[in-house]
């Protein structure tokens, strides 16, 4: 602007118009301006004054700037046009109005051509000047330049990458690591250009892409990109109070919800890793209930992707709540089993439906375990998210009782009717020689389980003894090499009597606690009745009937754990009734 004065001060003519633009005063000529320009000719012909006349455009395209630019051209100084200031002297110029009208090779003319022969060329140039021409509106869009960037971009995207699929160029296209069946383009070459735009733009520009053929699962590097660059500083893998303001925190979830409109509906096309990180984003920004339970779902068609870290939702509820969401996580764990239940497989499908249920299942006992040492977790969750993982998910219990004894440990306060309840929630059949060892030890097991445990190891070691007994007998006609087998012979004995002394000691404590029963209630009637009654020590009183010394009795009868022959007698269990209050019991 200076510049400008500063050259028309050197003509020596008074100035005769005056022009606020864009908050800027500028002292200009009359006829240089409506020699090119018919919207200051018309403001200029409806005065009256010849003297002093004011000009205002207070909304010009591009404020005090692009009004300078267009002044120089109509006083023909020279200027430089570029990818950066084309945008706005074309909509100023367009503003304006000037046309080939009122003079030959006006501005709007020059700025057309610069963009047909040089700035809508290369991809560079287009995204540069669609970036300006969003400041712009609606002037930009009248001028139609914001359409004619996009198209440019599509039309040299698409058909570059149409080029290196086809010629089959290392590097071009590369296959996805998570096995998907679908190629996923490298694209950084024009998607670092792309990710510069606003979020509408942007949509704009992927919308159009995919009309002229670029293949929508092709997308997903871009989207990753977009999404990492504007939501980054979100504190979104720890439960923390939030640190934004309101103003951020809506246009984040704009864009949020828009990325995950334009995600790829092919499986496996995005990552589990990327897809669980948008999830957490859109929990903590509040974004509506369809972005979410649409990222669930993703997540839930992959969930044998998985690993523990994606799952691992926090929980942004600052009232007391669980460390993490628990229900997002049963939902996702729904969707799966919708999907893996139905036998609707896609032919991209990666591994078998079993070994998929197995890691499904594998991972959410890690997450049940992971999850069980919150103190605010409440018993019903735990259960309710533990019996819906199918059985055939699960290869051993293992998993199972590590959560289950994680959650007792954590959880010291619960009654026993909901000990039995977690307890229940696995199978005493599946778990291994080891968690059976360790069970058996447990005290925070209710009692029933520990005897169930023992049982059934009891029962395998025996299945075991029988078919050793049954195989050495053909083998020694072949061969007198039976050192092996009579060492496991051995140790199988050996781990029976260890398992005998185990029940032993548990039947120990049993007969511990009635005494301590009988025991109160012989003071309570020494008390009342002190001159009718005498005990003596060499005649210890007979303990009142009570449920423990019953369990005592119904323990006492189970021969099979004091045989040594290992050999199970027969016994009349049909006509025995079970105890509602002992679910569990084996008599």
């Amino acid at each position: 602007m200076k510049k400008t004065s500063d050259w028309i001060c050197s003509q020596e003519i008074a100035s005769d118009v005056t022009v606020h633009a864009g908050g800027v005063s500028f002292s200009l000529h009359k006829f240089p301006l409506v020699s090119k320009c018919g919207y200051i000719m018309k403001l200029l012909s409806d005065s009256k004054e010849n003297d002093g006349l004011v000009v205002e455009i207070p909304d010009i395209p591009g404020g005090s700037e692009g009004f300078e630019l267009a002044a120089k051209f109509c006083y023909g100084i020279n200027f430089e046009l570029s990818t950066e200031n084309i945008a706005m002297v074309r909509c100023v110029a367009e503003y304006l109005e000037m046309t080939e009208d009122y003079a030959v090779g006006n501005l709007i003319k020059r700025s057309e051509s610069y963009l047909n022969e040089v700035g809508l060329k290369t991809l560079a140039g287009a995204v540069c000047i669609l970036q300006s021409s969003a400041n712009l509106l609606p002037m930009a869009e009248k001028v139609r330049l914001i359409n004619r960037c996009i198209d440019t971009i599509a039309f040299i995207v698409t058909k570059e990458s149409q080029f290196l699929s086809s010629s089959g160029v290392d590097g071009a296209l590369v296959t996805s690591s998570s096995s998907s069946s679908h190629p996923k383009a490298v694209v950084d070459w024009w998607a670092e250009d792309l990710i510069v735009l606003r979020i509408d733009i942007f949509q704009r520009v992927l919308l159009a892409m995919i009309s002229r053929g670029f293949k929508q699962y092709a997308l997903g590097p871009i989207l990753m990109l977009y999404a990492q660059k504007c939501l980054r500083g979100l504190e979104i893998f720890r439960k923390s109070k939030k640190q934004i303001e309101q103003d951020q925190e809506h246009e984040k979830r704009i864009v949020l919800e828009t990325i995950v409109s334009l995600l790829p509906r092919e499986r496996n096309a995005m990552s589990v890793s990327f897809v669980s990180m948008l999830l957490r984003a859109a929990i903590y920004l509040e974004t509506t209930m369809a972005c979410r339970l649409d990222l669930e779902k993703r997540i839930g068609l992959q969930l044998g992707q998985a690993v523990l870290d994606d799952i691992l939702i926090p929980s942004y509820n600052f009232e007391g709540d669980t460390l993490f969401d628990v229900d997002t996580v049963q939902r996702i764990l729904m969707n799966y089993l919708e999907y893996a239940l139905d036998g609707t497989r896609d032919e991209d499908y990666v591994s078998s439906p079993q070994s998929d249920m197995e890691k499904v299942g594998k991972l959410m006992e890690c997450y049940l375990a992971e999850i069980a040492s919150d103190c605010n977790l409440l018993v019903s969750k735990f259960i309710n998210l533990a019996e819906h993982i199918p059985e055939q998910a699960k290869v051993s219990e293992d998993g199972m009782y590590r959560a289950i004894d994680i959650y007792l440990k954590a959880h010291p306060m619960l009654s026993d009717m909901e000990r039995k309840k977690v307890c229940s929630l696995m199978d005493c059949q599946k778990l291994s020689r080891e968690a059976c060892a360790h069970a058996a030890q447990n005290d925070r097991l209710p009692v029933q389980t520990v005897v169930q445990v023992l049982y059934y190891e009891q029962q395998r070691l025996r299945d075991n003894m029988d078919g050793g007994l049954i195989a050495v007998e053909p083998m020694a006609r072949q061969t007198n090499n039976n050192q092996p087998l009579n060492d496991e012979l051995s140790r199988l004995k050996k781990e029976n009597q260890d398992l005998k002394f185990e029940l032993l000691k548990i039947k120990t404590r049993l007969r511990e606690a009635e005494r301590s029963s009988s025991s109160s209630f012989v003071d309570k009637s020494t008390v009342s009745n002190s001159s009718s009654t005498r005990y003596s020590a060499d005649k210890p009183p007979l303990p009142r009937k009570s449920f423990i010394n019953s369990v005592s009795k119904k323990l006492g009868k189970l021969a099979p754990f004091l045989r040594a022959d290992g050999v199970l007698p027969s016994t009349n269990r049909g006509k025995s009734k079970q105890s509602k209050n002992r679910r569990h019991s084996i008599s």
